[in-house]
């Protein structure tokens, strides 16, 4: 990971806030940086002064125009997403000097560029800077560099060819197949162990925003966390929670924190079944288009979910083939764990890992290979076959439009 120094960065006006921008979250409490309890030792002091941002010899800072030369000045051909921080922009780079390169040559990248209109989407920035630029795990994307140049604020990402888990689950069209069981699975793990890289850190961090559409996914399916803008320090001491301005997305929040706003790593553990639920089910966590009843799936499915001769009414019905019975039900037993309305009863994080490492197939990298449904049916074009028929541009998570301000 390389050593890390604090170094002054001022926030140029009008994102100056005059407070401490290092460590200053979207709700205005204190951020600092932490990292796994693989090398969480090793890492110095966050730095706490005012307008401070964390230095990584293995985070670059780039100048706004070697960005606009490795996007092709940001040309709207090249937007890969967009949301309520701006938008997202394929680039290309040399993979050893992280120079812009040629369209088509050297790397992909991912660039998001701030919006330049609001305090929020700076510190958000700063966030991601701060705690993307020092960890380094399989499970969360990488941050390459940063921007910050007069008021121009963008992070440059390694790109994630498939998108997000999102995109995999909802859409529909050739290019975005179901995912098969297997794959489902090994998603979910994945995902589990990145949230477990982020609880077992000496100084705790609670991600604070887990949902399908921060869950992006490389060209063989490993799943890895994005969008570290709402990250915020757990409790220290012998503190049980983090008090805090409740802000979040609707659907994926813990009942307590939405109610009383303490903030603990349980309540990514219930953002986590909620993803699982819509993983199971196809479903996503709130429609109000569906029946009377069914508007909130975690409402809806709990009855069918601690009930193994009903768990398969919550199943989607693409998955039809591919499970056994009692593997279903384990999954189901463990969803149902992790959204109990009370945080006390749900597992940690590195419990969830154990549990899904366990129900991991034999042949779950023959579903790697092969993202489509069950095989005994007709096979739909995979993302794969697409591909090779047509250029198809990925498209990466948009914030959902029912986030929490309250």
């Amino acid at each position: 990971m390389g050593v890390c120094l604090s170094a002054q960065v001022k926030a140029e006006s009008p994102y100056n806030t005059g407070v401490n921008s290092k460590n200053v979250s979207t709700d205005g409490n204190d951020l600092s940086n932490t990292n796994s309890k693989v090398s969480s030792t090793s890492m110095p002091p966050t730095p706490r002064s005012e307008g401070e941002i964390l230095q990584c010899s293995n985070l670059k800072s780039f100048s706004l125009s070697e960005l606009k030369t490795a996007t092709r000045n940001f040309r709207p051909d090249s937007v890969l997403g967009e949301g309520g921080f701006g938008s997202v922009f394929k680039g290309w780079m040399d993979e050893n000097s992280l120079v812009a390169s040629k369209p088509g040559t050297g790397i992909v990248i991912a660039v998001k560029r701030l919006n330049q209109d609001g305090l929020q989407g700076h510190r958000e920035w700063l966030a991601e800077v701060n705690y993307l630029g020092q960890f380094s795990h399989p499970h969360l994307v990488r941050l390459i560099g940063y921007c910050l140049e007069d008021e121009h604020r963008l992070l440059v990402y390694e790109f994630m060819p498939r998108g997000s888990l999102e995109n995999h689950l909802f859409r529909r069209g050739s290019y975005f197949q179901p995912l098969s069981w297997s794959l489902r699975l090994k998603v979910a793990l994945d995902a589990a162990k990145g949230l477990a890289f982020l609880h077992s850190a000496e100084t705790q961090v609670i991600y604070r925003d887990f949902k399908t559409s921060n869950v992006l996914l490389d060209s063989n399916y490993n799943a890895k966390l994005s969008d570290f803008g709402l990250a915020k320090d757990g409790p220290t001491g012998d503190k049980s929670h983090v008090s805090t301005r409740v802000i979040g997305t609707y659907g994926y929040a813990a009942p307590e924190y939405l109610a009383t706003g303490h903030l603990t790593a349980k309540s990514d553990v219930y953002s986590f079944g909620v993803v699982l639920l819509e993983m199971l089910s196809g479903k996503r966590s709130v429609d109000k288009n569906r029946p009377t009843g069914q508007h909130s799936l975690v409402e809806w499915a709990k009855p069918y979910l601690a009930n193994k001769r009903k768990v398969f009414r919550v199943l989607d019905t693409r998955l039809e083939g591919q499970y056994s019975v009692e593997d279903a039900y384990k999954v189901a037993t463990l969803t149902l764990r992790c959204i109990s309305r009370e945080s006390k009863f749900r597992p940690n994080m590195d419990e969830v890992v154990t549990l899904l490492e366990q129900l991991q197939a034999p042949n779950a990298d023959a579903g790697n290979r092969n993202p489509s449904c069950n095989a005994s049916r007709p096979r739909r074009r995979s993302a794969d076959d697409v591909s090779h028929r047509r250029a198809t541009p990925t498209a990466y998570p948009r914030p959902s439009s029912s986030t929490l301000y309250t």
